[in-house]
């Protein structure tokens, strides 16, 4: 008697580098501008009541949000980069979209988690004997408001944000994450260059 013919396995599918980034600009694209046009509209707006002088709720609850002492700081603290930067690095440390933690966990940007009790998944790596977390979101969008809030409020980005006060080149700006990466200062060249070969700019329309 014969033996069974073996089961046929699908073949995996080849994807081509362009087919590859416009996948993942198609999912990104969208989810970027609609974050980044509500964090300048509050920018806006936080910016309007405070150039009026006008007590508002909303002012306090972000300044204990961002860890903002002052007015100026809070405004740093929102007032939201181009898209082209986090497109960029989203390609990056997602590996354009392709990254276990960007398909089992909607975590675009890489963000580690240190807290237990929040949803996160093991990373494939580890520091010594400790196991390395990552945070899961349930949404994309959900991702990438929290990485503009991380950049927004971490002590490491303080010059990031002063920068981004008073310049939309996100050329500059890129220089300005090097404590985001273990890569340091070759992080910034390299989103730089990103942006460069693939024309991010061309998403970063009616920046103000």
């Amino acid at each position: 008697m014969p033996p069974p013919p073996e089961e046929e396995k699908e073949p995996e599918e080849i994807v081509s580098v362009s087919d590859k980034k416009r996948r993942f600009l198609d999912k990104m694209v969208p989810v970027v501008d609609k974050v980044h046009a509500d964090l300048m509209q509050r920018y806006r707006n936080v910016k309007t009541w405070l150039d009026r002088d006008r007590k508002h709720n909303t002012i306090e609850e972000l300044k204990q949000e961002y860890k903002a002492d002052t007015d100026a700081e809070l405004l740093r603290a929102i007032k939201p980069h181009p898209p082209s930067v986090a497109l960029a690095q989203a390609a990056m440390e997602s590996a354009w979209g392709t990254s276990r933690f960007f398909t089992e966990a909607n975590n675009v940007f890489g963000v580690w988690s240190f807290n237990a009790d929040e949803p996160r998944i093991a990373a494939g790596e580890r520091r010594g004997d400790k196991t390395i977390w990552v945070r899961k979101y349930d949404s994309l969008e959900e991702s990438v408001r929290d990485y503009y809030r991380l950049l927004g409020r971490s002590s490491a980005f303080e010059e990031f944000r002063e920068l981004r006060m008073h310049s939309t080149d996100p050329h500059a700006l890129v220089k300005k994450l090097h404590r985001y990466s273990e890569k340091k200062h070759a992080y910034g060249e390299e989103l730089s260059a990103v942006i460069r070969y693939n024309k991010f700019t061309r998403f970063d329309d009616d920046q103000s």
